[in-house]
């Protein structure tokens, strides 16, 4: 009696073989069982923010090249990922991002200014968590998962209708915090959602070499929760996917697994020459997908959606990148001893040493 209930109950969890999807290459709308179409009110928002993030995207490549980040790591490509996710959040919800993640923090309301310090070198975040409920960006690969079910336990103790998000990337779920994380909040339904980007490459490994699971989604179904594939360059699918699992995690049925196919048309940073490991080929068959693009089609052959408001959008989100430019020449760049501060209680003997070298290096500059 009890195989086949087992056997039927892991038929449930096993991801769709085809890929959840809205919006065809060509944007033509199609339903999709199971999901809600997003209303026209929803597709502009998720049509001006791609626009904004993107074009915020672009300046911070600009301005690494000018010396005024360190490092960049774009998110050009994968916008529908991003913001499909982030705005089917309620504003109750958190948001665990990894250092992918600047879209979706700017998405999420994070001015792009505040964004950027961890990139600039100046502090580790910019923003107040707590006031746009973003924890800062995580670098080490996906401890942000641990993170993001802590919170959500914590919740579901206190009684608090939250729900956590955490992103992270394929090469991020071979890691042991991916498992501890998932399967915690599998055997405690805590409500968190795991969307996993999926841009086919952690770092310059391809997917194939760093995993035999048949999918990311499937990884799911060995914790104990739903794995769902996305398009994810299409942000209706997306979101209508991100909505679900937010509708079931708040509902107290557990954590969801979001698998977002995607691609990132820029190098893993703009410290990374992709040359070596992908071709010109695969970059360009994948601008042909571009996700703003996709709805931008949709929403034009549809009426719900002029040219002249194209325009309007482009224009906002040029004004944004401005804004944001003006603002990095502007911003201080800071104390460099302040990295030593709010370490340790008691800093050991080793890093007082390392803090007086830096001082006494500052000090013969300004000499």
């Amino acid at each position: 009696m009890t195989e086949p209930l087992l056997a039927k109950h892991a038929e449930q969890l096993l991801p769709h073989p085809m890929l959840v999807r809205m919006l065809t290459d060509d944007g033509e709308l199609q339903d999709v069982e199971g999901f809600e179409t997003p209303d026209v009110d929803t597709m502009r928002r998720l049509h001006a923010t791609m626009h904004m993030v993107r074009a915020v995207d672009r300046q911070a490549i600009n301005l690494t090249r000018q010396g005024q980040l360190a490092v960049f790591p774009s998110s050009a490509g994968q916008e529908a990922s991003q913001v499909g996710s982030v705005l089917a959040l309620r504003e109750q919800d958190w948001l665990f991002p990894s250092y992918r993640e600047t879209v979706a923090i700017v998405a999420r309301g994070v001015p792009p200014i505040e964004a950027m310090p961890l990139f600039k070198g100046t502090w580790h975040a910019g923003w107040d968590p707590t006031e746009y409920r973003v924890m800062p960006h995580c670098t080490p690969i996906a401890t942000q998962c641990l993170h993001a079910v802590g919170l959500a336990q914590a919740a579901t103790m206190s009684g608090d209708d939250v729900v956590a998000m955490a992103f992270c990337g394929d090469g991020g779920t071979s890691e042991g915090d991916f498992h501890e994380a998932l399967n915690f909040a599998a055997v405690f339904d805590a409500p968190t959602i795991f969307v996993v980007q999926n841009n086919g490459y952690a770092i310059s490994v391809p997917l194939a070499n760093q995993t035999k699971a048949p999918t990311m989604a499937h990884k799911a179904v060995g914790y104990g929760m739903p794995g769902v594939r996305v398009d994810g360059n299409d942000a209706l699918a997306v979101f209508a996917a991100t909505k679900a699992a937010v509708a079931r995690a708040s509902r107290g049925d557990g954590p969801t697994l979001i698998e977002t196919i995607t691609y990132r048309t820029e190098a893993h940073t703009t410290a990374d020459d992709d040359t070596r490991y992908r071709s010109r080929d695969e970059v360009e068959s994948w601008r042909k997908r571009d996700p703003i693009e996709r709805l931008e089609t949709y929403m034009l052959g549809a009426g719900v959606l002029s040219e002249a408001d194209v325009e309007s959008v482009v224009e906002d989100a040029k004004d944004a990148a401005r804004t944001f430019r003006a603002g990095m020449f502007d911003a201080p760049h800071g104390d460099p001893l302040e990295m030593f501060e709010h370490v340790y209680v008691d800093p050991p003997a080793s890093m007082l040493d390392q803090r007086d070298l830096l001082a006494a290096e500052l000090a013969a500059r300004e000499g």
